[in-house]
């Protein structure tokens, strides 16, 4: 090929930078999982509740409570960060 063309010679154009896409793909698979875990909790909190057996209702209301936030919180911490990747990236 001819040098004019700027076919076949790669060595001087730059490479965009590789993002981690597997890290965002965990995060959200763990966050899915903490979400369905805490809605589990929630029902079992309702069931428990509604029978009578206040001792169980209240601690898988605290479980599901937690389970909840942290993963809030997880989501809150990957979409800010995603936002600043973002406009580092375009």
């Amino acid at each position: 090929m001819d040098r004019m063309s700027g076919g076949g010679d790669v060595r001087g154009t730059a490479s965009p930078p590789r993002v981690s896409v597997v890290t965002a793909a965990a995060t959200f698979a763990w966050e899915d999982r903490m979400i369905k875990w805490a809605i589990i909790f929630f029902v079992i909190s309702l069931i428990a509740g509604f029978f009578g057996f206040t001792d169980v209702a209240k601690g898988a209301k605290t479980i599901s409570k937690w389970l909840f936030f942290i993963a809030l919180a997880i989501f809150l911490i990957v979409l800010i960060f995603g936002v600043m990747l973002g406009q580092l990236v375009f």
